[in-house]
This record gives structure tokens, C-alpha cells and sequence, in this order.
């Protein structure tokens, strides 16, 4: 889908970007990572020419970007930057519907884009289509900048440190819910963070740079289990065990037997903390080292909807930690 050859940025004599190389498959989640300074928000902003490389290709969908009208380059790409960038003067239905307009979109068709695109971000329409994006939270206002981004139906997302701004658990709200319109829509997204959990948990492959060069491109296992240099594994810290959990929620790992459901319901009723499905493996961890040794689980609804303990963690469910498991569950 994007094929970047021999980027290179000069700002003033100062190299930004040095003979960069990626391949980003169709439907790919890549995510740009790297020290401060490093070129991963210069890089991104080539792909739609809000920054003009100084030499190389850029290639999407098999055209040459360079000889396209940037600014129809520029609307046919969806953007979400760290602070939304909303107009404060327009309801968040008119936001959402603002690229579909300027590409000569009826006002219905606009308008009822909006709506489907405010539903995919789990906003309701009824509830938030009239509201002016002061009256929204951070959180809120994130998912309306995702929904515009995807208004005119893009084949390529860049994301520009989305979620930065705010607070933690909105964030992991957020990637959670990333994960789940990209696996509804299926787009061509390159993201762009200083988080590495982040960069773990949501990238199908990790692209690592430094001095505004590619250091090392792979998925994050292979990022974790087999670092290009010292450099590599020096930035990724010395946890790659935990990193990983990063990639899992908690629904990878519930056991749902007739068993696991009814010490998931006794605990509940004892006053025990719970989790979701959609939580993230390494909260559930942290809560179980406190020494609850069994952790209920329950979905959206609260509804119960099984059990995760600390051997199905830390041993990744290996036939060890569901005879462990089992143990523990008829003690």
C-alpha cells in the first residue's frame, strides 16, 4: 500500500531524515517510535507531503505521491494529531463531516456519513452530533478527531501521537478502541508515539528510528526476542517478558469452563476486583501479584464471564499452568 524509497529531509543543512526504506502492507498497523528528534513525526507528515522530502520516492497504492495535487493528496488521507485540531465554532457532526464537503459531498450524504462514523467511535449521534467539541472531554474529542479522519472513507490513517494528551486510563480506552475499528475497517495506518506499550500493544509491525534513520523495522516480537543492536534492546529496557503482555487483552487469556464461571460468580459476590474482557493483560497481572490468586472477569455489561489467574499469565496457558489453575479451582 505505501512504499517509502531513500526518504531524505534537509531543513537548513540539519539531515532529518536519512535514506529512509519501509514497506507498509495493505491494512497494516505501523507505529513510528523513537528518541525525541528522532524524524518519526517528520516521516510521517511525507507520506501526505505536509513536509516536502528532499529526495526519494513515496508510493501509495501503486501512484507516485510527488506528482499528485497535494491537496487532494492531503483530503484523500486521513490525519488525527495529538491535540484534535476540531473547529470550536462547529458541532461535532459538521467536524466529522468536514472533509466529505470539501470533496462536494451532498449535505445528506455528508451528514449521514457523520452519523455512521460517530456510531463506529461508539458516540451517539443523538447524543453528541449537536454538541461543540468544548462541551467534549479529551477523550471524547480524540474519538471525534478518529471519526473525521475517517470520514471520506481513506485507504491510509497517519496518527500523529493521538493519544499523548490524555490522562491513562482514557488512553488505554482509546488504543482499545483503535484496535477495534481497525479490525472493523481495516486501513493502512501509520501512528506515530513515544510510548513504547503503546507501540507494543497497537503496531502489527514497529519501525524503530534514530537520528532520522531506520534502526531496526519488524513486528514487536521479533522487536523484543531479537534487537537489531545494543541500542535496540537498550530502548525497549529489559523487561521483554512484560513488554509482550502489552499485546493481550485479558479475553486472550479467561478461561470460560462451567468451572472457572462459578468461582468468577463466588468471588464477585465476596466483594473481589474484577476485570474486563478488554483489559489489558498487564493490568490483570499487577492486580493479581497483589495476591488475589483468582481474578473474575466480566464484559461490558457486567455480566460474569470467567476467570483469569496468575499462572495463566505468567505461564502464557501452557499445559503446566492450566493443571495449576485446576488446582487451585478445586481447592
Amino acid at each position: 500500500m505505501i512504499s517509502l524509497r531513500n526518504i531524505e529531509k534537509q531543513y537548513d543543512g540539519v539531515q532529518a531524515l536519512r535514506h529512509v526504506n519501509l514497506d507498509i502492507a495493505d491494512g497494516e498497523l505501523v507505529v513510528l517510535i523513537g528518541p525525541s528528534g528522532c524524524g518519526k513525526s517528520t516521516l510521517l507528515r511525507t507520506v501526505n507531503r505536509m513536509t516536502e522530502p528532499s529526495a526519494g520516492q513515496i508510493i501509495i497504492d501503486g501512484r507516485n505521491a510527488l506528482e499528485s495535487d497535494p491537496v487532494l493528496l492531503r483530503r484523500s488521507i486521513g490525519y488525527v494529531i495529538q491535540n484534535v485540531g476540531l473547529f470550536p465554532h462547529m458541532t461535532v457532526r459538521e467536524n466529522v463531516a468536514v472533509v466529505p464537503q470539501l470533496l462536494g459531498w451532498d449535505k445528506a450524504k455528508r451528514l449521514r456519513r457523520a452519523d455512521e462514523m460517530l456510531e463506529l467511535v461508539r458516540l451517539d449521534p443523538e447524543r453528541f452530533g449537536s454538541r461543540y467539541p468544548g462541551l467534549l472531554s479529551g477523550g471524547q474529542q480524540q474519538r471525534v478527531g478518529i471519526a473525521r479522519a475517517l470520514a471520506a472513507d481513506p485507504a491510509v490513517l497517519l496518527m500523529d501521537e493521538p493519544f499523548s494528551a490524555v490522562d491513562p486510563i482514557t488512553r488505554e480506552q482509546l488504543q482499545e478502541e483503535l484496535l477495534r475499528i481497525q479490525r472493523d475497517v481495516r486501513k493502512t495506518i501509520l501512528f506515530v508515539t513515544h510510548d513504547i506499550d503503546e507501540a507494543i500493544r497497537l503496531g502489527d509491525k514497529i519501525c524503530l528510528m534514530r537520528d532520522g534513520a531506520v534502526v531496526q523495522y519488524a513486528d514487536p516480537d521479533t522487536m523484543l526476542r531479537q534487537p537489531a543492536d545494543a541500542f535496540v534492546a537498550q530502548f525497549f529496557g529489559q523487561e521483554p517478558a512484560l513488554r509482550r503482555l502489552a499485546r493481550h487483552s485479558v479475553a486472550d487469556f479467561v478461561r470460560t469452563d462451567a468451572a472457572s464461571l462459578a468461582a468468577a460468580a463466588k468471588a464477585l459476590n465476596e466483594g473481589a476486583a474484577s476485570v474486563t474482557l478488554t483489559t489489558g493483560a498487564r493490568t490483570a497481572l499487577s492486580k493479581l501479584l497483589d495476591g488475589q490468586p483468582l481474578l473474575p472477569v466480566v464484559d461490558h455489561a457486567g455480566a460474569v464471564a470467567g476467570l483469569v489467574a496468575l499462572a495463566d499469565l505468567t505461564l502464557a496457558q501452557t499445559p503446566a499452568a492450566a493443571s495449576h489453575v485446576n488446582r487451585v479451582l478445586a481447592a
